[in-house]
């Protein structure tokens, strides 16, 4: 049963940030101009001390209806893509102005090297555990823009967190799923990295006996106490927050990548195995 406490060590900083680029120095100045675009792939952490890999077996990547060029089948471990790291999918030429259609198309029976599962959860036992959707393309509900000048690069943000949820129908074979394909739309953002940031530093927390923090960004003002509660068909907490990272046992430091430039408000949030079955339950929100 979930319970909420409030402690105190830590304070919620509302954070402005500007990007490295000058937003008018990259205005378009042809909308019929094409830009060298590359798009790459990352990924924001799980909330299971269980899961030690999170794999997704990529057949086609899709930028305004167009194939990344020269893409082939590529298995991506997920879990391999955080706190700032990405993988390159491929590149294309698109015209500058506004990208709002990113699909991803992924296969759930094959890998990259034709085995069995394609998309998957491997947990500290080493066990597979399949992962399936209704279907096999994801339309991602977000935009960009691509610049007339700089290098512009898609980074599409696959939010473990958001997308992946724990089975309930008893199989040791399958503890995991995909969420509902609605969520799993909503739970994947595309930001072009010339435009991104991150906030990062350190916390304290000396008021309290978290096994782990998590720290969420959201759009300034956008934060309400329904955050805290499950929602949707799939039961997803903090779903709106646009990222969220784990922060480090061994520093107490946190960092959140590829933030479109804007104001964010940080949110902290304690979490504790209390049943020891490896996934973390939300305790409560720390001050």
């Amino acid at each position: 049963m979930k319970k909420s406490i409030l402690k105190t060590g830590i304070l919620a900083a509302m954070i402005a940030f500007a990007s490295c680029s000058d937003a008018d120095e990259n205005l378009p100045n042809d909308s019929q101009q094409s830009k060298n675009t590359k798009v790459s792939i990352t990924d924001a952490p799980i909330d299971n001390a269980e899961v030690r890999g999170a794999f997704v077996t990529i057949t086609d990547v899709k930028v305004n209806g167009v194939s990344v060029a020269g893409f082939s089948t590529t298995t991506v471990d997920l879990m391999t893509l955080q706190n700032g790291n990405k993988e390159l999918l491929g590149n294309l030429d698109l015209e500058v102005g506004t990208v709002s259609n990113v699909t991803l198309v992924l296969d759930y029976e094959n890998d990259e090297n034709g085995d069995s599962p394609g998309s998957f959860i491997e947990t500290t036992n080493g066990i597979k555990h399949e992962l399936k959707a209704s279907s096999n393309e994801i339309s991602i509900n977000d935009n960009t823009e691509i610049f007339a000048t700089g290098d512009n690069e898609i980074v599409i943000d696959f939010d473990l967190r958001k997308t992946i949820i724990a089975a309930n129908d008893g199989n040791s074979q399958d503890e995991f799923d995909f969420v509902s394909d609605f969520e799993l739309s909503n739970g994947l953002r595309i930001v072009n990295n010339q435009e991104a940031g991150e906030i990062s530093g350190t916390i304290t927390d000396s008021n309290s006996s978290s096994e782990a923090i998590i720290v969420f960004a959201y759009e300034a003002g956008t934060f309400t106490d329904a955050e805290m509660q499950e929602q949707g068909a799939s039961s997803v907490m903090f779903a709106n927050a646009t990222t969220s990272a784990i922060v480090s046992s061994s520093n107490s430091s946190y960092e959140l990548n590829f933030l479109a430039e804007g104001d964010y408000e940080l949110k902290f949030a304690s979490f504790e195995d209390t049943d020891n079955d490896g996934e973390m339950e939300f305790m409560g929100m720390l001050s």
